[in-house]
C-alpha cells in the first residue's frame, strides 16, 4: 500500500485543518486506517484510527471531541479533521494502514506509513 498524506499547513490556535491522506496499490478496505503525529524531539503518537468500513473509530484522550477521522471507500482516502487546533497539536501527522482486526493504537499494528505532512499552530 502507498500512501500519500497531504492537508497540513500553519493555523492559528483555535483553528482548523482536514488532512487526507490517499491509498493506492493494494485493497484499501482491507486496512484500518490511522493517524499519528511526532512533535520535535518526541516520540511518534496515536491520534485516531477508523475500522476498515468506517463504522467504528478510536481517538487519543488529547484529541477527542476536537479530531474525527473518516474513510471514504469509493475514492480510497483517510481524512483527519482537527478542529479547536492548539499549539500542542503542532507536528508531523503520518497516516498508517494496518492488517489488524482491532483499532490500534501501538504503531506496530501498522504496516505501511505515509510520508508525513506538517501541521502548525500558532498561539
Amino acid at each position: 500500500v502507498q500512501l500519500q498524506a497531504s492537508g497540513g499547513g500553519l493555523v492559528q490556535a483555535g483553528g482548523s485543518l482536514r488532512l487526507s491522506c490517499a491509498a493506492s496499490g493494494r485493497t484499501f478496505v482491507n486496512y484500518v486506517m490511522g493517524w499519528f503525529r511526532q512533535a520535535p524531539e518526541k516520540e511518534r503518537e496515536f491520534v485516531a484510527v477508523v475500522s476498515r468500513t468506517g463504522d467504528s473509530t478510536r481517538y487519543a484522550d488529547s484529541v477527542k471531541g476536537r479530531f474525527a477521522i473518516s474513510r471514504d471507500v469509493a475514492e480510497n482516502t483517510v481524512y483527519l479533521q482537527m478542529n479547536s487546533l492548539k499549539p500542542e497539536d503542532t507536528a508531523l501527522y503520518y497516516c498508517a494502514a494496518g492488517r489488524a482486526l482491532v483499532l490500534s493504537a501501538a504503531r506496530h499494528a501498522y504496516d505501511y506509513w505515509g510520508q508525513g505532512t506538517q501541521v502548525t499552530v500558532s498561539s
